[in-house]
């Protein structure tokens, strides 16, 4: 063995041996998003227009992310992510919340505590009940009884004054829980001149603007303390206790944007994931050994490597980036499952280059590295592209999306690595040991000679037709073509012990008011139901499951909430991910084979797989989320990757046969290529199918995204790409 060879081999074992100590095991070296560990995504809005000041608004929303990082620690989650978004806007990430309604009341309470004092002048509260509140008043009205009480409009203390706040129960009357509060020096100071000064008159104890209680001051008090009474729950004191030791949030914040996802569901995502990932990994492995025998086995190793450096890679930017968003998602596992099929691409294309080279008379070993050689150019460029929509994703995704480019950058990298240094090692490895003489593959598209340019007028014919049914389509639906991503609304599944009825559950919505709602079943999981709705309908939805189905024991499997304003916001970054993705590979493309033309055809062709594809997911009633975006830049850089590498065949036939008329050369080209197009798209069809099938009902629609576009990205490729190209040159001519 050369010493050439030797140090290949060691680097491939070196690699191997780092992903699997950096990767394992899986439960401590990948970090798991919320998606799958369950907890909760918020995108809180801090109301800053009634401030002027610029600077002002910076610090209000500074000073608020540090009260809720104190409230948070008391609530002791680990790992919490609260980093501020914009200008006026705060991200936070709980993993493993499960209280859903405790964490939202702890978030939002804005606990403003103000201390102020009652007028009990008869006249005066009956004058301002007539709508005449005299000066320097306000009219509210107690949180309890809802009685109306006459307030002086300036607070005699805030909650400044406050140094603790602890839950303590009343023990002269019936042991309700209630909030005991502690003085800091100085506010003991102020609290014992405000008693003194108003023994005999009520001070009103006012949270959020609601009166909680409003006790009489009987004498002085002078130990620096006080009561918060009223109608608490343990956890409602608390979480009142907890935020009235963190502080006062500086401004109102209200949810923009909300993801909860219940443990359940994210059990249930991870097994999904992991079915399809074996069931889609064995259908590749047992396709590539039957077609091409030898080095089918070869391939299987290098994609089994695959996924493991994969894995190990995740592991290992852990451990140099910690803190960071290389975390595993379920949009990622998809991009385990799509990497593993976009990985079989490469082996399917050297693989084809060596059968080629040997049916050419070439000796084993030189059409093994002439194999190789001429494929590099062709997937160097594929994977570039599709690395091109996977970056914009990353720049313009959140959240699970991010975690989906992650994944599908690293799976493209390691791919890289694994098919042209570790594929090839291994054949060098075997040929050197003499363990393979011969490669005999399958030939299924051996030697076609079809005239595919020929049928270029009616190709585009039918496309642009499809392709207008297909914007008409979508154009048709307008908002109903979104979903709740883009448009706003809420999305909530549960899970029930027994099955419900769709249409009695919406007869029992209805009488409770909530009428603008669709409600979802599947046959394979009827005791799930999703309810999708333009407005937060959770409170009403929850009372009526309580009042109406009582028996019935259920479960939140996900809460999700986008406001009107982040789903316009989602929108713009999805439209700009798509248009600067297009941009890009246009770009590369042209700069690649200097040649616009084949730039501008390649990109025509990967947009009408966009448009057909959307167009015939919403005609067939799915909505257009984020996922779909994703999907949507996964069939570009899968549309183009196909694309070029009929490309990359025409440059090196240009090259050979410099008379020849174009016409036959983009041909020959097609069908040269035209088993490497049909096998790359049965397999990569197969691991998608697989998510279709057993990916679970969160990434359904992604994968029949995938299904549709992969389907007109092998059309396209044969039938508009470079045809288009041939149609720009003879009009050149002319």
């Amino acid at each position: 063995m050369s010493k050439n060879l030797k140090f290949r081999v060691l680097i491939v074992l070196w690699v191997i041996l780092a992903a699997v100590f950096f990767g394992f095991p899986l439960e401590d070296k990948i970090n798991l998003g919320l998606d799958l560990k369950g907890g909760m995504h918020l995108v809180l809005k801090v109301d800053t227009e009634k401030i002027e000041d610029d600077n002002a608004k910076k610090d209000v929303v500074v000073r608020a992310i540090e009260i809720l990082r104190n409230r948070i620690d008391g609530l002791g989650v680990g790992e919490p992510v609260i980093q501020r978004q914009g200008e006026d806007q705060i991200l936070v990430q709980l993993p493993g919340i499960t209280d859903r309604d405790s964490a939202i009341q702890m978030i939002g309470q804005v606990a403003q505590l103000e201390f102020i004092l009652v007028n009990d002048n008869p006249h005066d509260l009956k004058t301002a009940l007539e709508g005449n509140v005299p000066e320097g008043h306000v009219l509210k009205y107690t949180k309890e009884d809802n009685k109306p009480v006459l307030l002086e409009d300036k607070p005699l203390l805030l909650g400044e004054a406050i140094a603790d706040a602890q839950v303590d129960f009343d023990s002269a009357g019936f042991g309700a829980p209630q909030v005991s509060l502690k003085f800091s020096q100085q506010g003991a100071k102020d609290f014992a001149k405000i008693t003194r000064e108003h023994v005999n008159k009520r001070l009103a104890i006012v949270l959020d603007g609601k009166i909680q209680s409003s006790p009489n001051i009987n004498e002085p008090i002078l130990n620096g303390s006080g009561v918060i009474s009223g109608q608490f729950t343990a956890e409602e004191a608390a979480l009142l206790a907890l935020s009235l030791r963190s502080g006062a949030l500086p401004a109102p914040m209200h949810i923009e944007e909300e993801r909860t996802i219940g443990p359940l569901l994210g059990r249930d995502s991870i097994t999904s994931g992991i079915n399809a990932i074996i069931i889609g990994g064995i259908l590749v492995f047992c396709f590539m050994l039957l077609y091409y025998i030898r080095a089918g086995i070869i391939s299987n190793i290098a994609l089994a490597l695959n996924l493991l450096m994969l894995v190990g890679a995740m592991g290992l930017l852990n451990v140099l980036l910690p803190g960071s968003q290389i975390t595993l998602t379920l949009p990622g596992i998809a991009g385990i499952i799509l990497t593993l099929g976009m990985a079989v691409d490469a082996n399917v294309l050297i693989n084809e280059r060596i059968r080629e080279e040997i049916d050419n008379g070439r000796p084993l070993h030189a059409a093994i590295s002439n194999g190789f050689n001429k494929a590099f150019k062709a997937i160097f460029d594929s994977n570039s592209t599709t690395l091109i929509a996977a970056f914009m994703l990353f720049q313009f995704g959140s959240g699970p999306i991010k975690g989906f480019a992650v994944t599908l950058t690293i799976g493209l990298l390691t791919s890289l690595f694994t098919s042209l240094f570790v594929t090839r090692t291994l054949f060098l490895v075997l040929y050197e040991l003499n363990i393979i003489k011969a490669l005999p593959m399958l030939k299924l598209f051996s030697g076609t000679k079809i005239d595919f340019v020929s049928k270029r007028y009616f190709c585009f014919a039918l496309s642009i037709f499809v392709v207008a049914v297909s914007m008409v389509g979508f154009f048709q639906k307008k908002e109903k073509a979104y979903g709740i991503d883009f448009a706003g609304g809420q999305i909530q599944e549960y899970r029930f012990d027994t099955p419900i009825e769709a249409e009695e559950l919406r007869k029992h919505l209805k009488s409770a008011g909530v009428e603008d709602i669709v409600i979802q079943q599947f046959d394979k999981t009827p005791e799930n139901i999703i309810l999708r709705t333009s407005d937060d309908t959770y409170d009403s939805v929850i009372k009526v499951f309580n009042e109406k189905i009582p028996g019935n024991h259920f479960e939140i499997l996900r809460i999700e909430k986008v406001g009107p304003v982040v789903g316009e916001a989602l929108r713009k970054r999805a439209i700009m991910a798509i248009v600067f993705a297009l941009g890009g590979i246009l770009v590369f493309v042209g700069f690649r084979f200097n040649h616009f033309d084949f730039a501008a055809a390649g990109v025509i062709a990967l947009l009408h797989d966009v448009i057909l594809t959307l167009g015939f997911l919403v005609m067939m009633g799915r909505q257009v989320d984020l996922l779909v975006v994703t999907a949507l830049l996964t069939i570009a850089g899968y549309s183009i990757n196909d694309t070029i590498i009929v490309y990359d065949r025409v440059r090196e036939n240009m090259a050979k046969r410099k008379k020849e008329p174009l016409k036959d050369i983009i041909n020959n080209s097609i069908n040269q290529t035209l088993g490497r197009t049909i096998l790359t798209t049965v397999t990569t069809l197969i691991v998608v199918v697989s998510l279709f099938l057993r990916g679970g009902e969160v990434l359904n629609t992604f994968a029949l995204c995938l299904i549709i576009g992969f389907i007109s990205g092998t059309y396209s490729t044969i039938f508009i790409a470079s045809p288009l190209v041939l149609a720009w040159e003879k009009k050149k001519e002319k």
